[in-house]
């Protein structure tokens, strides 16, 4: 277990990550490079220097501020050490002894990217591409932008993804467009994103993350995954508990939760409000006023907060999620002390766009899927996604444009952040149901109504949470590209342990001589 390490809070100014500038720009779209590094960084005001990767050398890492429709190509480079810095458990997959301990691939969180550029956890590369996984493909990524929202960009690399971004690599990437300009919502030093991690510490300033769940279980393999890790001190852009000075005035804030695996709940001690405008997929059609607002790893909130009424006061952002610890429960500090520059002209406006809802009679197939908690050879925790291991056989073939819905069984005892690449989802209903009915007769008998998505929910999500005991139900249209993608809980533990499965979207067939093909050759469409 780490020393606690008393660190006074709100002593350190916020930081805002710094925004990447293309190497060129042409008609093809604009290019950019991007190097992973290890440096230092103070996360702290009294921190040793900590020992961190970064994109381009930057904790967190350069901010993509990028038009729709416009395409960005990036080329993303591994510069990193040879030996990992924290502990890799060689007995889960993709983390062998036999493949090298660093190895990294980017993955566009909600991005709509080709497969090649997507990030696959096989398709993996060392410094200078000296090795590859079996899936990559290229050295630069092709991000087509297709909507206005707020993104993030992350390591995503078989079997060490917990490990690889806890040292540091995340960053922002933000679309914009026409419409959200028209809205005069609080823009340039007035719209401030907000990357919140958890980390704990050494004495010295060093990362401390766990070597195993019980170093006294000599059963374990040693180093040996821990499912999940919450850690003890809360981050924002980098710093521990930082505060900002801020006018009085409105402010945008992109708020998003990238914790390893820590749930929270954002709340202001001021009792004002939170009106939230938009999700993980973009604005919502109108704001929602929120009094606190529950964000699982990677979802995202884009809020507007009114400071116009509290000159001289010092607010904390709290998290008042139920399993806070006395440590975890303030997140940063705003001070409005800053004399108001000049007229708030900014809105907060009625309608936000509109959004085109998909009926349950579009879906053609509904599907249920379990998610499960076992344990391994070991003892140790094992969650699964349906039962099923990441190299069993593909089960979720879907063809392009098809609407399915999607049932997510929870049998387990944790509120899972379920993520689908590049496929929106639009949350139904959350119903709970009978848990040892079910895992003895494999029927749901559900013990109450069903629940809509809670108001900040009614838009688009990359991430839905799919609570204990309940039934999570979402429909979704498969695409808009071809090629294998992957879901998976986003809780990092669990998603690096086979709390992740592929699944294909499949290019249409129905041509004449596609029918006659499945007919002749049956076995070749399964």
């Amino acid at each position: 277990m780490p020393v606690k390490i008393k660190l006074q809070k709100f002593v350190d100014k916020l930081p805002i990550p710094k925004t990447i500038s293309p190497v060129k720009r042409d008609k093809k779209g604009s290019y950019y490079e991007v190097t992973m590094r290890e440096f230092t960084q103070k996360l702290h005001r009294d921190l040793g220097p900590t020992r961190l990767w970064g994109y381009n050398g930057m904790y967190p890492g350069p901010t993509f501020d990028v038009t729709k429709g416009e395409t960005t190509f990036v080329k993303w480079m591994n510069d990193l050490p040879t030996k990992h810095f924290l502990p890799i458990d060689t007995t889960i997959h993709g983390a062998g002894r036999s493949l090298p301990e660093v190895r990294t691939v980017v993955h566009l969180h909600g991005g709509k990217q080709p497969a090649h550029s997507d990030g696959y956890p096989e398709a993996w590369f060392t410094r200078n591409y000296e090795q590859t996984g079996p899936l990559f493909e290229r050295e630069v990524f092709e991000y087509p932008n297709l909507e206005a929202t707020t993104l993030w960009y992350h390591d995503h690399t078989m079997g060490i993804t917990r490990l690889n971004m806890y040292a540091g690599l995340s960053g922002f990437f933000i679309i914009r467009d026409k419409l959200e300009q028209s809205l005069n919502l609080p823009t340039g030093k007035y719209e401030v994103p907000l990357l919140i991690q958890d980390r704990s510490f050494n004495p010295d300033g060093s990362l401390y993350y766990p070597s195993s769940p019980d170093e006294k279980n000599s059963r374990l393999p040693y180093p040996s995954i821990v499912t999940p890790f919450d850690a003890d001190t809360i981050l924002v852009n980098g710093k521990v508990w930082p505060y900002m000075e801020v006018e009085p005035r409105k402010y945008r804030f992109r708020i998003l939760n990238a914790s390893n695996s820590r749930a929270i709940t954002i709340k202001l001690d001021s009792g004002q409000s939170l009106y939230q405008i938009g999700t993980d997929r973009g604005l919502l059609e109108k704001p929602v006023k929120m009094n606190e607002i529950l964000l699982l790893t990677t979802e995202r909130a884009d809020v507007i907060v009114d400071f116009s009424g509290s000159f001289g006061q010092s607010i904390v952002l709290k998290n008042v999620f139920k399993g806070a610890s006395p440590e975890t429960t303030d997140v940063m500090q705003f001070r409005v002390i800053v004399p108001l520059k000049g007229k708030d002209t900014s809105s907060l406006p009625d309608h936000l766009t509109k959004i085109e809802f998909l009926s349950r009679n579009m879906a053609s197939r509904t599907r249920d899927l379990t998610l499960v908690r076992v344990a391994d050879e070991y003892g140790r925790s094992l969650n699964l996604l349906d039962g099923k291991m990441w190299i069993d056989r593909i089960s979720e073939k879907i063809e392009l444009g098809t609407v399915e819905i999607w049932r997510l069984i929870n049998l387990s005892v944790d509120d899972h952040p379920i993520h689908l690449h590049i496929v929106d989802m639009q949350i139904l209903e959350r119903q709970p149901f009978d848990v040892a009915h079910f895992q003895a007769t494999g029927e749901l008998k559900f013990t109450g109504p069903a629940a809509p998505p809670e108001p900040n929910e009614r838009g688009f999500k990359d991430t839905i949470r799919a609570p204990a005991g309940y039934v999570t139900s979402f429909i979704a249209s498969f695409g808009p590209l071809t090629g294998r993608f992957v879901w998976h809980c986003h809780m990092l533990e669990h998603e690096d342990y086979e709390m992740m499965r592929p699944f294909e979207i499949l290019k249409k067939k129905n041509t004449l001589k596609d029918i006659l093909m499945r007919k002749i050759y049956p076995s070749r469409f399964q």
